[in-house]
């Protein structure tokens, strides 16, 4: 009984050593595998991760002859238009014109009634024709001493008051005819045959389409600059993609006191008549005198709050390698005028330096860039955008 004993207490001494063996080999594993878990992680984060490469467009920085340009706003306008209107009443029994036709000066475009006033007319002329005989008559009766100067003076009035009512019949009748002041491009006709209408009734617009005028405002401080003769760029919506040339022809001698801005008027040829009275437009005087200015396309610059930027493209040499990259740089930049897709920079820039072009938003100081220009928009001074 006592070895029995004693060899099962042997028994549960082996077990227990090989458990704890058991326990420590793995506990070791888990410890090597940690390690190099924790080596692997150290590794990673100590490591320097590889730069990406952003693919853009690049630019140019030029510097280019830019003439001053004095932007504003205005509306065309016709070097003469009217609402033709009658001057008198009446029964309308002609109408000679069509809607948006064409009308030569001295065209008859209405005609009223004037069958009373015709026969009025005749009994005046019968009037008329009664007292030059009368006054001849009298004229030879004077000569002969045989009636006084008193009898003739009444003979040659009442000629005149005759004489006198013809006139008047005559030009009540011309007065029923609206004839065309000028020529022009008529407009939509705002009466009809047999319609009774009183004087002043509109009758249809007339307009004069060539040239035609551009009236706009100036701000008072450029006034010393201005002088008629001037060139005028006139550019509407309602013409997309084209530009009007013309020439300053009347500035006013007075300043609006409110405003502060002076009244100026451009003149513009206008043959195909695409310019209509009352369009909107956009006009830019051209000064005579020029300056140098760097220009690079609008897209180029970042702009925030802060300050205007730009990415300048530089090659980059690795110490170690020796390998050349491209690397971009941000600039701080002062923008001038725009003129198109083009703005001017007034500081921060110089000639030759090459720039970003688009996609400015995306990128970051230091990065690494690779150019590419085959899908680059190429900037107009002025664009003609494609309508969707």
């Amino acid at each position: 009984m006592h070895d029995v004993a004693q060899k099962e207490k042997v028994g549960v001494k082996s077990t227990r050593k090989i458990v704890i063996k058991a326990a420590l080999a793995v506990f070791g594993l888990f410890l090597i595998l940690a390690g190099i878990k924790v080596l692997q992680i150290v590794t990673m984060v100590s490591a320097k991760p590889p730069m990406a490469v952003e693919t853009v467009t690049s630019a140019l920085v030029k510097e280019e002859d830019w003439a001053p340009v004095l932007s504003s706003v205005g509306s065309v306008s016709a070097v003469q238009g009217a609402i033709v209107s009658t001057e008198l009443g009446g029964t309308v029994s002609e109408v000679g014109f069509e809607s948006g036709g064409v009308a030569k000066k001295g065209d008859v475009l209405l005609r009223l009634d004037t069958s009373s006033e015709q026969a009025q007319l005749r009994t005046a002329e019968a009037d008329l024709q009664l007292a030059r005989s009368d006054l001849e008559r009298s004229r030879g009766l004077a000569a002969r001493k045989v009636i006084s100067k008193a009898e003739l003076d009444s003979a040659e009035s009442k000629f005149k008051q005759k004489e006198g009512s013809v006139d008047n019949m005559r030009a009540m009748i011309a007065k029923k005819e609206v004839r065309a002041p000028f020529d022009g491009q008529l407009g939509i006709r705002q009466v009809n045959v047999g319609q009774m209408i009183n004087a002043g009734q509109l009758v249809v617009p007339l307009q004069a389409l060539d040239p035609v005028y551009v009236d706009f405002a100036l701000p008072q401080q450029h006034l010393g600059k201005l002088s008629p003769g001037f060139e005028a760029r006139v550019r509407t919506d309602a013409v997309a993609g084209r530009e009007f040339v013309g020439k300053l022809t009347a500035i006013n001698p007075n300043v609006d006191p409110i405003t502060r801005n002076v009244q100026v008027q451009a003149t513009l040829e206008n043959p195909d008549h695409v310019l209509r009275p009352g369009m909107f437009a956009k006009v830019e005087v051209v000064l005579p005198e020029k300056h140098k200015a760097l220009v690079i396309p609008g897209s180029a610059i970042s702009y925030a709050p802060y300050g205007d930027s730009v990415f300048v493209i530089e090659k980059k040499k690795d110490p170690k390698s020796g390998k050349e990259s491209q690397t971009i740089r941000q600039q701080f930049v002062r923008v001038g005028e725009a003129r198109g897709d083009f703005v001017s920079i007034n500081n921060g820039l110089k000639a030759g330096e090459t720039v970003v072009g688009t996609g400015v938003f995306k990128l970051r100081n230091g990065m690494a860039v690779t150019i590419n220009n085959d899908l680059a928009p190429k900037p107009q001074v002025n664009p003609t955008p494609v309508d969707s």
